[in-house]
């Protein structure tokens, strides 16, 4: 008998800078990013994508049975703003309180992925969605 489980449930997170203030430039989301695949991977959560622009970011992760949605986006959200408060922009980065989470179906994973990444040109050409479906 087999007791494994598989777990395939994929999550679209976005939030935002406080007051949707521009703090994550270039370089600042570079380093928030790399800080929130390191927290998520020592939660055991797989990070498909990370993107954003200057006042929000989105996450498309494969979400495991382990963890909630609200504890995973809390360490995230916490553990980069850490960061950004000790090392990045020491004067007072903060995310605002609240985050949107879409399911992805396992067949638009490549479709979301390519969203998430492509934020820059999508806001500058109006091309935005909401929902799950790009």
């Amino acid at each position: 008998m087999n007791h494994s489980s598989r777990v395939e449930v994929f999550l679209h997170l976005v939030w935002s800078t406080w007051d949707r203030a521009p703090l994550l430039t270039a370089g600042v989301r570079e380093r928030v990013y790399l800080c929130m695949r390191h927290e998520a991977a020592r939660l055991k959560v797989e990070v498909v994508e990370i993107g954003g622009i200057e006042d929000h970011v989105h996450v498309l992760v494969r979400f495991p049975a382990t963890i909630s949605i609200s504890d995973l986006v809390k360490q995230l959200k916490g553990s980069s703003s850490h960061l950004a408060n000790h090392e990045v922009l020491p004067r007072g980065f903060k995310w605002q309180g609240g985050y949107g989470a879409s399911s992805v179906s396992p067949r638009h994973v490549n479709r979301v992925r390519r969203y998430v990444l492509d934020q820059e040109r999508h806001h500058r050409e109006g091309t935005i969605f909401v929902g799950a479906e790009p």
